[in-house]
């Protein structure tokens, strides 16, 4: 039995105005001769990686682009599995990727895959991923949805560039998938992939080396990943799928299984693959994730990990995080060489990502905190929230206490638990090594001044030694 998927061909309706000119003249082919446009312009950036095809179809992928974009605008899609309940910088180039195709007025996709990431993309690792439990994967499903559309509504609300936008959509997979039955999908699906082919992609190959082998699971996890590119090319129009540079494979997967059904040609782009320091790819499963949640990784912690790049990444990183023109990025980058020690560049880019990602507000979050840690400043402590002053001083104590009359030094460094009992903790306080609110205390005897060691919005950061924090709020002043 044919799965009611596969009955026949035929376009769905995208944004209410989808039909069959979506598809260009089957005829005209262009050479690919290097034509400045779309995709050599994110070329020239980095952001772009590889075509594939990039020879030997019918219409090549530059002119699919640059003839498409203002008649005929182009649908494209990006993956993004919840195996976590929140995105991270690894990401953020596919998800750049496809808002710079969105400004140049194509539809995008971003597909939540809430029915493959229960199998696990074997691309890229070395053993197969923890299994996780279906409701897990519905929970990380809805994440990740939100993460997506309010990275998307960021992007519209604050980098618009008077040009008229394409769509930006979330989907799911479990969508479709929920639908099918194993055998009808099999009968269907399953006769239109040779075996060899499957068997020669280069993340199958590694893993059946490795010891641990590979499942079946993971197997067919290119067969699901090319069939949602069919799924969407039939109901969407979509002829392009992005993803990263390890995607390559099924990217190719889902190119040779729709040719096969329909004779049309679709197209795969990849993007680079974020690396740390040492080489590692930026991910959870290596342990390094710079999460895009604020409940995982807060503006600060974002905002610091680009203000941290070396000089020798932050170009490139300018490149592919952020909208500016490369002739400003040039003149950045210039200004760098007269005063380096400014770190010009490095702080441009995070705050353009940290606007993109948590928002104008999260943005000034992030330089409040900076200033309130790195710069000692009592003005940005005294308008600091709850919540930021938690994601700041993440290992500190949190204490809440009534102001009593009379309450001094000592006795606020002794009920937040902060120094010893007896001669030692006193001492402590007298030989410089307490500071609140950033300011030396050497009197245990000091009665607490509003104004000086409790700030107007209640607080007193208690500093014990060089790193050891306490943040107290003080209730009903």
């Amino acid at each position: 039995m044919v799965a009611p998927i596969l009955r026949s061909f035929s376009w769905g309706r995208w944004s209410g105005t989808l039909n069959l000119s979506v598809l260009l003249p089957l005829g005209l082919r262009k050479a690919h001769s290097g034509a400045q446009g779309l995709l050599a312009a994110q070329k020239a950036r980095g952001l772009f990686k590889d075509f594939f095809p990039e020879t030997g179809t019918k219409i090549e992928l530059p002119e699919l682009f640059d003839r498409g974009t203002a008649s005929f605008p182009q649908t494209i899609y990006c993956g993004f599995d919840p195996t976590a309940d929140s995105l991270h910088v690894g990401h953020l180039l596919a998800l750049l990727g496809l808002f710079h195709l969105q400004r140049a007025g194509h539809n995008v996709i971003a597909l939540v895959g809430g029915a493959t990431a229960r199998l696990g993309d074997p691309s890229g690792r070395t053993k197969e991923r923890e299994a996780l439990e279906t409701e897990r994967v519905r929970a990380n499903a809805r994440a990740l949805r939100l993460g997506l559309e309010a990275l998307a509504a960021n992007h519209q609300q604050l980098f618009t560039d008077g040009r008229s936008w394409g769509s930006f959509t979330v989907l799911d997979n479990s969508a479709w998938y929920q639908k099918q039955r194993l055998v009808d999908f099999l009968a269907a699906v399953g006769g239109h992939f040779r075996m060899g082919t499957l068997l020669s992609r280069q993340s199958v190959q590694l893993r059946l080396k490795s010891p641990e082998g590979m499942s079946l699971a993971e197997f067919f996890y290119q067969v699901l990943q090319a069939y949602d590119f069919y799924y969407l090319f039939q109901r969407y129009g979509c002829r392009v799928q992005l993803g990263g540079s390890d995607q390559l494979g099924n990217i190719m997967s889902g190119y040779e299984f729709i040719n096969k059904l329909t004779g049309e040609d679709v197209f795969g782009i990849t993007v680079p693959l974020i690396t740390s320091t040492t080489g590692a790819k930026l991910g959870k499963s290596a342990g390094n994730a710079v999460w895009l949640n604020r409940d995982k990784t807060s503006p600060f912690e974002l905002y610091q990990f680009f203000v941290r790049q070396p000089d020798d990444s932050v170009e490139r990183y300018l490149k592919l995080f952020t909208f500016l023109p490369l002739p400003e990025i040039d003149h950045i980058m210039q200004l760098h060489v007269k005063e380096p020690e400014r770190r010009g560049p490095q702080k441009r880019l995070a705050a353009e990502v940290t606007k993109l990602v948590h928002g104008r507000e999260g943005l000034d979050s992030a330089k409040r905190c900076t200033q309130a840690l790195y710069h000692s400043s009592i003005d940005a402590l005294e308008v600091m929230s709850d919540q930021e002053l938690k994601e700041l001083f993440k290992e500190a104590p949190f204490s809440e206490f009534f102001l009593d009359p009379g309450t001094s030094v000592l006795d606020t460094c002794r009920k937040a638990n902060a120094i010893p009992d007896g001669p030692r903790g006193y001492r402590m306080i007298t030989e410089g090594g307490v500071s609140i609110n950033h300011q030396q205390v050497t009197n245990p005897e000091s009665v607490l001044i509003v104004g000086q060691h409790i700030l107007k919005n209640g607080l007193s950061l208690l500093k014990i030694g060089k790193r050891n924090f306490y943040i107290i709020k003080w209730l009903q002043l």
